[in-house]
């Protein structure tokens, strides 16, 4: 017997219209590319999407075409969140740190007609201008008075005149509305293709998992990047429940962000452990956190202890999350339950050094390698698969790498290496391509690298595996010092045998002034492996 309800198809552009009513007080603060800082209201939002979407119609944008953005976090941007996907057609967000190469080919490979850009990325594509495909119209996201020379469109040019309204078509919520693709560390990078049903109902889990973060009258910063994975759902979630968004443009530097955070009483903010690093050393100059500022959501990469706690010394409470490009992004969530009464400020940052549990619509299991599942009691660890309604069935346009990503029972290969304990509760070990094989036995890099970010003379550190004649590989400490003081070998390794064996610590130490950063803000063990292939290590 079936239910008799009505069946409503689910869309990202009713969020905007619901967020135009129902939360008219809330909307977005963006620092522009211009110089300035602009506000507008989600109901102005709501009136200017539709005059987008009426300006892209103009252009001859059908329902399916992909439209590119190259973008920051804006309003601009936001708008072509929904003027995109609310007309039907697909909106593909491009990480402007990739390669020129990589870059041209998912322009390639997604099929873009249209490309919108900040002013701050017109030399990229003046530069690839011979490269790109004919045809591709490019639109410049500012205004007449600021638009730069050569053959571009201007974005507020395509609004001028036009209507505050539009016929938002019924689409089905199968209907593909964004286009994200993986930064391609190795092979090119592979296409996650999002409906109007999974990004709707993702932002939906949002809602209801991080209410600290997601509540009206909150005022979010998304550090992550509207350029890659959705901003972890925010433009979508904070509409949603009345949250205001506060876009910091280019700027994300620590002082910066305090500035920024501290003007607008920033209620929480999400993003990747290094924008962490600078804003910690930014609070550490002002003595203080800034006004208003109570949660964090930190992700795209382990949070070493000391970061989570040094944030909640601050009385600024850490959610640390996991997720994939190919999740919509967020799988996990490191908020405690209120369930967890009386626990001691180190058994919470035991906890929150995880990576939390399951956001509600994400199933977790992980495998031997011959693919039968293991407990989940907190010891077994193997790789992890997940499934659910935000996450991708198969990469767009790629039928082999689909085939080596689902597994027989249709569950989703993350390539990471976790446990998972009887209260649910993640703990990643390790990118399977990042764990240490020594003498046959596994070494985390994530537990080294955590253990040695506590020395006040680390500022940042990355782990690598490098060839060794008697045990395959040992791990290498690579380290950015806090200040000129260069810590000893000795003192990292005393500070890790209260965790870890012996057989287990780095091998070697190497200085370096920064570490190398993927197109998505992570440290690039890849590069790091590539620089010290030929490290000799001492005896």
């Amino acid at each position: 017997m079936q239910g008799m309800m009505m069946m409503r198809p689910l869309s990202i552009i009713s969020i905007l219209a619901y967020a135009a009513e129902a939360h008219p007080g809330a909307g977005i603060v963006s620092v522009r590319t211009e110089g300035d800082i602009h506000r507008e209201t989600y109901a102005e939002a709501y009136g200017r999407t539709a005059q987008l979407a009426q300006g892209l119609a103009g252009l001859g944008v059908q329902p399916g075409d992909r439209v590119a953005t190259l973008a920051w976090n804006g309003y601009r941007h936001f708008e072509l969140y929904y003027a995109v996907s609310g007309m039907g057609a697909v909106c593909h967000t491009i990480n402007p740190r990739l390669s020129a190469e990589q870059m041209l080919y998912i322009i390639g490979h997604a099929g873009d007609t249209v490309l919108f850009t900040d002013l701050t990325f017109v030399p990229i594509l003046n530069a690839l201008r011979d490269q790109l495909p004919a045809g591709l119209r490019l639109v410049v996201m500012t205004d007449r008075a600021h638009m730069p020379e050569g053959d571009f469109l201007c974005y507020e040019d395509l609004l001028d005149g036009q209507p505050e309204s539009y016929d938002w078509p019924d689409l089905p919520e199968e209907t593909a509305a964004g286009l994200c693709y993986t930064s391609g560390t190795t092979g090119h990078p592979k296409g996650a293709l999002y409906s109007h049903r999974s990004t709707v109902l993702h932002a939906m889990s949002l809602a209801i998992t991080l209410p600290k973060s997601l509540h009206e009258g909150a005022r979010i910063l998304p550090v992550v990047p509207m350029f890659h994975v959705n901003s972890w759902g925010l433009p979508y979630a904070a509409p949603l429940v009345g949250a205001s968004l506060v876009m910091p443009g280019a700027k994300l530097d620590g002082e910066s962000l305090f500035t920024l955070m501290d003007a607008e009483k920033v209620s929480a903010s999400w993003g990747v452990p290094t924008v962490w690093l600078g804003l910690n050393a930014e609070i550490a100059k002002q003595g203080r956190p800034p006004e208003g500022l109570r949660q964090v959501v930190i992700g795209g990469s382990a949070a070493p202890r000391s970061m989570i706690e040094g944030f909640e010394k601050a009385g600024i409470d850490v959610c640390h999350a996991w997720g994939m490009t190919e999740m919509s992004p967020v799988g996990t969530h490191g908020q405690l339950s209120a369930s967890m009464p009386g626990l001691s400020f180190k058994e919470k940052m035991d906890l929150k050094q995880k990576q939390g549990r399951r956001v509600y619509g994400v199933d977790l299991k992980i495998v031997d390698e011959d693919g039968n599942r293991l407990p989940h009691d907190g010891k077994a660890a193997g790789e992890l698969y997940v499934r659910g309604n935000a996450i991708i069935s198969g990469y767009f346009n790629n039928a082999e790498a689909s085939a080596q990503a689902i597994d027989a029972e249709g569950w989703f290969g993350t390539g990471d290496v976790a446990s998972i304990d009887p209260d649910g509760f993640l703990s990643i070990q390790d990118r399977a391509k990042d764990l240490i094989k020594s003498g046959g036995e596994w070494i985390s890099s994530i537990d080294l690298e955590n253990i040695a970010m506590a020395h006040p003379a680390v500022a940042n550190c990355a782990v690598i595996a490098v060839p060794h004649p008697k045990w395959d590989e040992r791990p290498l400490l690579v380290v950015v010092c806090a200040g000129d003081t260069r810590p000893e070998l000795a003192e990292i390794h005393e500070m890790m045998l209260e965790h870890m064996a012996k057989w287990q610590l780095p091998d070697d130490m190497v200085f370096v002034d920064e570490l190398p950063l993927t197109a998505t803000g992570k440290v690039s063990k890849l590069t790091l492996r590539w620089q010290f292939a030929d490290h000799s290590l001492p005896g």
